[in-house]
């Protein structure tokens, strides 16, 4: 059976029954249908939360076969509950523009599916075409207070903002707007970044109340006056009603697993042009409720995960107990120079080749002071000998390794997983530690990044670049933390360079202040913020007969 065939065939359980195992009652849930459902901000208890343990799910470089690592979460916490350990996997939300691009949906896969998958992956709740509304309600009121006598004198050759779209399409990047005379506005150069990217995406992630909310929105550089002041979203007035339009998305969403537990999934940042994880309040509110709560952090250990551990982590306050690295035999096969067509065909010097980048992650998650647990992610093509090959590394180097069949099993492909980790987080004192601190140099924390967990040698900056970080730190922005915008499919800022890459120098072609998030985003490599789809996009397989009976979503 296909992943969206097994989804549907499960009986769901309405919305009301799903709240009440984790013991909240109805009036806190604001449904949205028989099955999803919102949680009330007030239901997060911070001293409940103190006694959860927090459990993070990465991988290895990402590559087009996938590594499954949200099927693996949701697997995990499935395995959990079946060990009475009451457990709540905690999501982002999928983007429509990998839905209908590569990915074709991304609720799991198998029998460890987050459900109503169909509505998940295509609107949901409505939460990203509300952060797609107030991001480009700020463009509008950008451009209106231009067309109206400008009396910020903003220059609109400076205007960073850009409009915000939850689709790929590359003919937006770049464009010329207020064409076609005085009645249509004043004509300058912007263009569309992807709503995963939306530095309203990312402030709605790292805020824990409206009133937080609404600060951070109005703390969003747009760009300078002509007397080379800068200008904020708070300067047109625009955090209230962007706030408003965000009063609902705020609130993080409860829907189920297969197996018929809470699962909750909110906020959808990518981790190669933004931050790559939930929000605050979705960890937070799982926590409340939850002996164990298992999480992600988008594609591998250089990308969510430092993120996760730097950005979220030191925001939010909270520990991490445990990480996972989520690997597969055909992904090592990849990056042991395999082509894509020929990964099902045993070859065990492939994988002992492709090793080096699991190994590469390994030793990341080690700098944050965690050991971590590999997880094999099962194939039927996968042989014993080549499992024994990922298991022996693993025991050499003193890291635990489970093999893992949740798209096959639910909970019961996970349970070996899952006792691993109980084990070491009631065995093993917690000494995380994130890579930086906040008030240190941002040049120092880029390049601690760079030559840490990326591998590099050294880090070069284009003029823009310094300029940039000059700017920044004039505005007094020098102690946020940094959030890299590179690629995923490499440990590197070049795609092609696959493995473990070393030596090499990471550009830095730009830096963007995301003062609202509270984060800069160095750019690096050719990396861009509004994707394109590939030449046969996922979109074509989906269809919907006259049932309202939706195919194609896998």
């Amino acid at each position: 059976m296909k992943d969206i065939e097994i989804a549907q065939s499960v009986k769901m359980h309405r919305i009301e029954e799903i709240a009440a195992k984790l013991g909240v009652s109805g009036e806190k849930v604001l449904p949205f249908g028989h099955y999803k459902g919102k949680l009330m901000l007030d239901l997060i208890d911070e001293e409940k939360i103190k006694k959860s343990k927090l459990i993070l799910v990465s991988a290895i470089t990402a590559t087009p076969a996938g590594e499954g690592k949200t099927t693996v979460s949701i697997g995990l916490s499935e395995a959990f509950n079946r060990l009475n350990k009451k457990t709540t996997v905690v999501l982002r939300e999928p983007s429509l523009g990998p839905v209908f691009g590569v990915k074709g949906g991304a609720a799991g896969g198998g029998w460890s599916q987050v459900l109503p998958m169909e509505d998940i992956n295509l609107h949901f709740t409505g939460d990203l075409n509300a952060v797609e509304k107030a991001h480009n309600l700020l463009s509008a009121m950008i451009d209106n207070h231009l067309h109206s006598g400008n009396k910020l004198n903003i220059d609109p050759r400076t205007i960073v903002w850009k409009r915000a779209i939850d689709m790929n399409d590359r003919s937006l990047r770049k464009m010329v707007i207020g064409l076609g005379g005085t009645a249509y506005g004043i004509p300058r150069e912007t263009g569309f970044i992807i709503t995963a990217a939306s530095e309203v995406m990312a402030a709605l992630c790292l805020s824990e109340s409206l009133s937080q909310l609404r600060q951070k929105l109005g703390n969003i550089y747009i760009g300078d006056s002509f007397e080379g002041n800068a200008v904020f979203a708070r300067d047109l007035k625009a955090s209230g009603a962007m706030t408003a339009l965000l009063k609902d998305a705020l609130m993080p969403n409860l829907v189920q697993t297969i197996e018929g537990n809470p699962a909750i999934i909110h906020g959808g940042p990518f981790a190669n042009i933004a931050q790559g994880t939930n929000s605050i309040i979705a960890t937070k509110m799982g926590m409340t409720f939850s002996d164990y709560v298992v999480t992600e952090a988008g594609f591998a250990t250089d990308l969510g995960a430092e993120k996760f551990f730097d950005i979220k982590m030191q925001y939010a306050g909270l520990t991490p107990h445990a990480t996972v690295i989520v690997t597969t035999i055909k992904a090592l096969k990849y990056h042991g120079g395999i082509k894509l067509k020929e990964l099902e065909i045993s070859n065990e010097n492939a994988v002992k080749e492709g090793l080096n980048n699991l190994e590469k992650h390994i030793e990341n998650i080690r700098e944050f002071g965690i050991n971590p647990i590999v997880a094999i992610n099962r194939y039927s093509a996968d042989s014993e000998e080549e499992i024994n090959i990922v298991s022996n590394f693993c025991h050499q180097r003193n890291v635990k390794v489970a093999v893992v069949d949740v798209w096959g099993k639910g909970g019961g492909g996970a349970i070996e997983l899952a006792e691993m980790l109980i084990h070491q987080i009631e065995s093993t004192e917690n000494q995380f530690k994130p890579l930086y601190r906040f008030e240190e140099n941002h040049e120092e924390k880029i390049k601690r990044i760079a030559t840490k967990i990326y591998g590099a040698g050294d880090v070069q900056y284009s003029i823009q670049a310094k300029k940039d970080l000059d700017r920044i730190e004039a505005l007094g922005y020098g102690n946020l933390p940094v959030c890299i915008a590179k690629t995923q499919k490499s440990l590197s800022d070049d795609q092609y360079k696959k493995g473990r890459p070393q030596g090499f120098t990471v550009k830095i072609q730009e830096v963007k202040l995301n003062s609202g998030a509270g984060f800069i985003v160095p750019i690096a490599g050719t990396i861009l913020r509004m994707p394109g789809l590939p030449i046969t996009p996922a979109a074509e397989n989906i269809d919907i007969d006259d049932q309202g009976v939706i195919s194609g979503l896998f």
